[in-house]
């Protein structure tokens, strides 16, 4: 393998990627993608880039999408205003269909563009080839569902045929009725369900925060929990942390909020020792610093 010709320019050196490929051999990992990476032409650019490097490079993923934005953009269109409680997006049936007629034009721009760059890639929607099945959540919300059940193994085969499978992350209930949810929750989920090495939820903030607003390159999953408690962690930021937190004590190895912003923050996750946000493991002995949100 020559990864000269694989790796980009400005991403990890060759030496990291070597240090790092075989770590994530025979492994799964999830990636959510989300935020400005959706609606930013350069930034998505980099992503379909960098997912086709990591196919090429052997590695076995799986791609679950958002579409905050694009959803938000097409409410907004309708002059439909968008309501949130607790970071997720209340959903009646008049904008349940917009949520997946949304959802299903990014995927589908997603699986062309990385078919354009030879990679396999299949689409999965509750529409023809449902994972998930859910149960709703607060009735306030709506058509909004979260994950009771991941058909592990039609992502398993996808995955054996050398195909990212691309998920949409809706889910159909015992009513037989179609459900948003959570893009991150959706991602968590299906991580644990497959015991991924790595859940990797791509987003438009460098990572957590303390309370000087510096970057936390790494904390445990109690330090994470005391977060919440505290108030420190809010809004959209609330069901990513609970995600990750969920999938830590549930086999999954590592979940990192990557900063979607940062040019190939995938590769630089994935691939390097800096990494390209903050990393949550279940570690009950981390060291905290001072920079620590604690102090």
């Amino acid at each position: 393998m020559d990864l000269e010709k694989i790796l980009p320019a400005n991403g990890p050196s060759i030496n990291e990627v070597k240090k790092y490929i075989e770590k994530y051999s025979d492994e799964i990992i999830v990636i959510k993608c989300g935020g400005s990476v959706l609606l930013d032409n350069n930034l998505f650019k980099q992503f379909i880039e960098d997912m086709s490097i990591i196919n090429k490079l052997g590695l076995s993923t799986i791609v679950v999408h958002g579409g905050g934005k694009n959803i938000k953009r097409k409410l907004d269109n309708l002059n439909i205003e968008s309501k949130f409680i607790d970071g997720l997006r209340v959903t009646n049936e008049k904008t349940i269909k917009i949520v997946e007629e949304a959802l299903l034009e990014l995927n589908t721009e997603i699986i062309n563009d990385l078919r354009n760059l030879q990679v396999n890639a299949q689409s999965v929607a509750p529409q023809k080839n449902n994972v998930i099945k859910i149960k709703p959540e607060r009735q306030e919300l709506g058509y909004v569902g979260s994950p009771k059940e991941i058909n592990s193994s039609t992502l398993l085969e996808i995955i054996k045929e050398r195909k990212i499978p691309v998920i949409i992350p809706m889910g159909i209930g015992d009513d037989k009725k179609i459900y948003n949810i959570n893009a991150d929750i959706a991602a968590g989920s299906i991580a644990k369900e497959l015991n991924s090495r790595r859940l990797l939820l791509m987003t438009d903030v460098e990572g957590v925060l303390d309370r000087d607003k510096n970057l936390i390159s790494e904390i445990n999953s109690t330090v994470a929990e005391k977060m919440l408690e505290d108030g420190d962690i809010s809004g959209g930021m609330i069901p990513k942390i609970n995600t990750c937190l969920d999938a830590v004590n549930n086999g999954v190895t590592g979940v990192v909020i990557v900063d979607g912003r940062k040019p190939h923050s995938i590769l630089f996750e994935l691939f390097s020792d800096k990494g390209a946000g903050t990393l949550i493991r279940k570690w009950k002995n981390l060291k905290i610093s001072k920079t620590f949100y604690l102090t």
